[in-house]
C-alpha cells in the first residue's frame, strides 16, 4: 500500500489499542498489557493487492476434491462465476479498511453492553494466531472449538486461520467420546473450552489424543493449575515471543484453494465426516451468498445481528462469522441459556437488522406468543387474531405487493408491531430459516405478524446457502433462487420433475476428511455434489424441497411415499402434536408416532410431563381436562384420542390415495430431544434412532392379530 497511508493507519491503532483495553478489562488483557503495536505496520506489507499471492492457483495436476487436509483443490472457476479467489486475511484485511473503527462484536458484561471494533478483533486475532504458533500449532493441524458463541469464539477462529490452522467446532453437546473421534480425526493441537464441564470431557479423553498440545478455557477458569492449561488472559499473551514477521510469513503462504475450516456433519449412521472447507470456500460464500439473501454493507446500513445458534454447525458459522467481516456487521452475543428463553431479552436489547433461526427456534417463538395470547385478557386476544388473520389474508393473496389495505396497514399499526417490538424485531428487515424443513402453520402464524420468513437452502458441504431469498427474491413455501454464480440440475426427475437435487460451484466443499470413499460417493467425476435431497423447480427457478432419498418411504406394495408432507398436514391439522414420524418402509401399510407439545425444563432444555398452554387449551377444545402427558397417554384421554384420530382421517381423506392413508398411530409419553436422541444438535428428526428405540411400539402396528 502506498506509504503515506501508513502514519495515520498506525494512530488509528495506537487508539484502538487503548479503547480495546478499557473495554475488554481482565477478559483477555491484564493491566498494564498491551496489544502488540507491530501488526499495523507489518499488515500492509502482506496485503497490499500489489503483492496478492492468490494469483498463484490451481496447478494443472489439481483435482476438484481431496481428503488430506493439507490438500489443494482446482476451483470451481468458469464464466458463471469469474470472480477472483482471495483468502480470509485479505476479507478481513479489506473490511478494516472500510470498517476499522465500526463495532464489530457486541457482548454483555455485568449487564452492561460492550464492544470492540474491527481494528480491535483484527489485532486480537493476529494475537491469537501467535499464541497458536507459540502452542505448537502444525500446519494444516486443528484448533477445536468446544463453547458457546462469544468474542473468544470469534477471534480464535480468525487466528487460526491466520496461523495456518484449521477451525474445527465441537457441538456442545457431544460427548467425551464424540468429542474424542473429533479432536483424533482432524488432528487437534489446540482444543479452547468455554466452562469446567467442556474440561473435564477434554481431561478425560487427553491421553488418548497424541496430537494435543494444549487446552484453552475463557467463560469459567480451570479449578486448579494444570499443566497445558491455560485461562484466556494467559493464553493471549503467550505468543508476545513470536515476531509479527514469522505470522506475516505465514499468511503470506496462504492460497485460496487450502482448507481452513472443518464442519463436522451429526450423520444419523456411523461417525461424523469432516467437510473440508477451503478459505475460497469461506470467502465466496461470506460474499455472494450473503448478498443473494440481500444482506447489506456497512455503507449502506450496518447489520446487526444475535449470535446464539452453534458456530459448529455451518449455517451459523457463515451468517454470524464470515459475513459479519465481509460486510462489517455488528454481531452481538446472546446468553448461553439463550435457547432456554433468554434470547427473546437479548433480541429486545439489540433489535438486529438480519436474524437467522433453525424451525424448531421459530416455532418455540409461535408456541410462547400462543402461550400468552391463551392467558391474556379477551379483548386484546380478539384484536390479535382480527389482526393477525387480515394480515395473513393479504400476505396469502398479494405477497409482492407494497400496497395494502387500509384494514391492513391498520391492524398492523395497532396490534402486529406492538407484538414485534415486543419479540425484538422492531428493525428486523430479514428474517431466515433453513437447516430443516418449516410447517406451513409455522410460516402463515409469522406472516399473519408481517414477518416474513426467508429460506435458504444449502448443505454444510455447499458452505451454507446454494439457494437463498430475500426481500427481492421471494416465493411463498419455496426455499428460494441459486445463488447466482451457482448452479443446480434435477437427475432421475419423475412425472412430476421431482429429482435428486445436485449443484456446482465456487461453495461446494472439497472432501471429507481422511474418507475418499464417502468423497466419491458425494462427488460425481464432473464435480457436481449429489445432496440426496428430492426437490423441483418451478417454471421462475424457485426450489421445492418434497424431502431427502433415503427418508422415501416404500411400501411393500411397491408405493413411493414422502414422508414430510404427511407429517406437516397432520402437524397442521392438530395443534397439539409437536412431533409426528411417519413408518412404513417395507410394511403393508403406513404408520405413525406422535409426541404431544410439552413445556421444557429451563435448565436442560429437555421436554417435562406438562403440555404447554396451547396444549391445554386444544384438550378444553375437545372435551378434556388434561394437563399433562402421562395424563392422555396412560389414560388413553377419549377425548384427546377421539379428537387426534378425526384429524388424522382429515389428513388421510385429502391423500392422493389409498396407499397415503395413516392406519395406525401410537402417542409417545415424552418429546423427540436432543438427549433423548431423536433429534441432532440442529433438531433434524433421526429417523433411524427413532425407528430402533421405539421398534416394540412399531412392531405392534404390523403383528397379525390371530
Amino acid at each position: 500500500m502506498p506509504d503515506s497511508r501508513e502514519a495515520p493507519q498506525e494512530s488509528r491503532q495506537d487508539a484502538n489499542l487503548r479503547t480495546t483495553q478499557e473495554n475488554l478489562g481482565s477478559s483477555f488483557l491484564t493491566d498494564g498489557q498491551t496489544l502488540s503495536k507491530a501488526s499495523p505496520r507489518h499488515a500492509p506489507e502482506f496485503s497490499s493487492p500489489e503483492k496478492a499471492t492468490d494469483a498463484r492457483l490451481d496447478s494443472p495436476e489439481e483435482a476438484l476434491w481431496t481428503t488430506r487436509a493439507d490438500g489443494r483443490v482446482h476451483l470451481r472457476m468458469d464464466p458463471s462465476c469469474p470472480q477472483p479467489p482471495y483468502t480470509v486475511h485479505r476479507m478481513f484485511y479489506e473490511a478494516l479498511d472500510k470498517y476499522g473503527d465500526l463495532s464489530a462484536l457486541g457482548f454483555k458484561r455485568q449487564g452492561t453492553w460492550e464492544y470492540i471494533s474491527y481494528s480491535q478483533y483484527y489485532l486480537l486475532a493476529r494475537k491469537a494466531a501467535k499464541g497458536f504458533l507459540k502452542l505448537g500449532l502444525e500446519r494444516a493441524h486443528s484448533v477445536a472449538i468446544l463453547g458457546f458463541n462469544s468474542p473468544e469464539w470469534f477471534f480464535s477462529a480468525v487466528g487460526t486461520v491466520f496461523a495456518g490452522g484449521i477451525v474445527t467446532g465441537i457441538y456442545t453437546t457431544s460427548s467425551p467420546e464424540a468429542c474424542q473421534y473429533i479432536a483424533q480425526d482432524c488432528h487437534a493441537n489446540v482444543i479452547i473450552v468455554d466452562t469446567q464441564k467442556q474440561l473435564e470431557k477434554i481431561l478425560k479423553i487427553w491421553k488418548n489424543l497424541p496430537h494435543l498440545k494444549a487446552v484453552v478455557t475463557y467463560r469459567e477458569p480451570p479449578p486448579k493449575k494444570m499443566a497445558n492449561v491455560y485461562t484466556m488472559e494467559e493464553f493471549m499473551e503467550v505468543g508476545n515471543e513470536v515476531p509479527e514477521e514469522a505470522l506475516d510469513t505465514i499468511i503470506d503462504a496462504q492460497q485460496p484453494n487450502q482448507c481452513c475450516v472443518l464442519v463436522y456433519t451429526s450423520g444419523t449412521t456411523g461417525n461424523p465426516k469432516g467437510v473440508m472447507l477451503s478459505q475460497d470456500n469461506i470467502t465466496w460464500t461470506a460474499r455472494y451468498g450473503s448478498q443473494a439473501g440481500d444482506i447489506q454493507p456497512a455503507e449502506v446500513q450496518q447489520e446487526v445481528v444475535v449470535s446464539y445458534l452453534p458456530l459448529s454447525h455451518i449455517a451459523a458459522q457463515i451468517y454470524d462469522l464470515w459475513t459479519g467481516i465481509q460486510w462489517g456487521a455488528q454481531v452481538c452475543f446472546a446468553e448461553p441459556d439463550a435457547l432456554k428463553g433468554s434470547l427473546v431479552n437479548t433480541l429486545r436489547e439489540v433489535e438486529p437488522t438480519s436474524h437467522m433461526g433453525v424451525p424448531r427456534v421459530w416455532e418455540k417463538i409461535m408456541e410462547r406468543i400462543q402461550e400468552v395470547a391463551a392467558q391474556s385478557g379477551f379483548i386484546w386476544r380478539k384484536m390479535l387474531l382480527w389482526a393477525m388473520s387480515v394480515n395473513l389474508e393479504q400476505n396469502l393473496t398479494c405477497p409482492g405487493s407494497d400496497l395494502k389495505p387500509f384494514t391492513t396497514r391498520l391492524a398492523d399499526y395497532l396490534v402486529l408491531a406492538k407484538v414485534r417490538q415486543a419479540l425484538g424485531f422492531a428493525r428486523c428487515q430479514k428474517n431466515f430459516y433453513g437447516a430443516a424443513p418449516m410447517t406451513v402453520e409455522t410460516q402463515n402464524f409469522f406472516l399473519g405478524l408481517n414477518i416474513r420468513l426467508y429460506a435458504g437452502y444449502g448443505l454444510s458441504e455447499t458452505s451454507g446457502p446454494h439457494f437463498m431469498s430475500s426481500p427481492y427474491n421471494y416465493r411463498l413455501y419455496s426455499s428460494g433462487k441459486v445463488v447466482p454464480g451457482c448452479q443446480v440440475k434435477l437427475v432421475n426427475q419423475d412425472a412430476e420433475g421431482i429429482g435428486e437435487i445436485c449443484l456446482w460451484g465456487r461453495t461446494i466443499f472439497m472432501g471429507y476428511l481422511n474418507m475418499e470413499d464417502k468423497t466419491c460417493e458425494a462427488l460425481d467425476a464432473d464435480g457436481w455434489l449429489h445432496t440426496g435431497d428430492a426437490g423441483r423447480l418451478d417454471a421462475d427457478g424457485f426450489l421445492y424441497i418434497t424431502g431427502r432419498l433415503k427418508e422415501l418411504i416404500i411400501t411393500a406394495g411397491g408405493e413411493n411415499v414422502p414422508p414430510v408432507p404427511i407429517e406437516e398436514a397432520v402437524k397442521t391439522e392438530l395443534p397439539i402434536i409437536s412431533n409426528a414420524m411417519l413408518i412404513g418402509d417395507q410394511r403393508k401399510f403406513l404408520s405413525m408416532l406422535l409426541t404431544l407439545k410439552c413445556t421444557l425444563d429451563p435448565d436442560t432444555s429437555d421436554p417435562t410431563d406438562n403440555l404447554t398452554e396451547w396444549a391445554v387449551e386444544f384438550c378444553q377444545r375437545v372435551g378434556s381436562k388434561a394437563t399433562t402427558v402421562s395424563e392422555i397417554v396412560q389414560k388413553k384421554d377419549e377425548a384427546v384420542y377421539q379428537a387426534i384420530e378425526e384429524g388424522i382421517q382429515r389428513v388421510n381423506m385429502n391423500a392422493a390415495a389409498q396407499p397415503y392413508h395413516i392406519q395406525k398411530w401410537a402417542i409417545l409419553e415424552r418429546d423427540f430431544s436432543i438427549s433423548g436422541g431423536e433429534l441432532g444438535p440442529t433438531m433434524k428428526l433421526k429417523r433411524l434412532i427413532v425407528l430402533e428405540k421405539y421398534k416394540d411400539i412399531i412392531d405392534s402396528f404390523y403383528q397379525e392379530q390371530k
